[in-house]
């Protein structure tokens, strides 16, 4: 894969240096000639010099034959720019842009851009080591409405198979942890004691649904 970014600070020359290791050609750009030394010497990819929503530099990066784009420099407003026209002008189909300001990353998912909201992304990695387990989602979306969270459950729930699980309490268990190994249930596993489940839903929904599994199982 040819594969473009956009900002050549820490997470684009990491970005950088992981994408190449993994046998893909790569082109960074970035308006500060100074950032490409942030590179290792033995980077092959190209370094371009310019402005990342420029057509021209975009052109010289080979974003017409790009297939991913990521657009992380330290704007968000040049951040999402890039995007769009990476994705508009150039017809990349996979494109991200990082931004900063949570509050902006729902409009721009809503332009078709993925997003990674830095700031609340990063809270929520030092609230989960510094709270205790479970009380903060293991991953959101962009916008903040969708979480991915470990629930604790009552021991009465023990025995039940998943799908009576799920109806009782109107959620989608999407993996289990047993003893170390995690494992997408069907509606026939049984939860043992010592399983750790992990729920995708609305963020507003998680008080219901951990108090949907504290209470008693279905069948008791």
């Amino acid at each position: 894969m040819h594969i473009v970014i956009m900002g050549c600070g820490r997470v684009g020359s990491t970005l950088a240096h992981i994408l190449e290791d993994r046998g893909n050609s790569i082109a960074v750009i970035d308006r500060d000639p100074e950032a490409f030394r942030r590179l290792r010497s033995s980077f092959k990819g190209d370094k371009i010099t310019g402005i990342g929503f420029d057509r021209a530099v975009l052109t010289h990066a080979g974003t017409e034959s790009a297939d991913a784009f990521a657009a992380v420099s330290s704007g968000d407003n040049s951040n999402i720019l890039s995007a769009r026209v990476a994705r508009e002008v150039f017809g990349v189909e996979r494109v991200a842009a990082r931004i900063y300001d949570p509050r902006r990353a729902e409009v721009y998912e809503r332009l078709g851009i993925p997003t990674v909201a830095t700031v609340r992304w990063t809270a929520d990695q030092m609230l989960r080591k510094l709270l205790p387990e479970g009380t903060e989602p293991l991953w959101r979306d962009p916008t903040g409405k969708i979480v991915l969270a470990e629930v604790a459950f009552s021991p009465h729930w023990i025995g039940e198979q998943v799908k009576s699980i799920e109806a009782s309490t109107m959620t989608r268990i999407v993996f289990v942890d047993r003893l170390g190994q995690a494992f997408v249930p069907d509606g026939g596993t049984v939860l043992q004691e010592g399983d750790v489940i992990h729920v995708v839903a609305r963020e507003d929904d998680m008080d219901r649904i951990a108090a949907a599994f504290a209470g008693p199982g279905g069948g008791h």
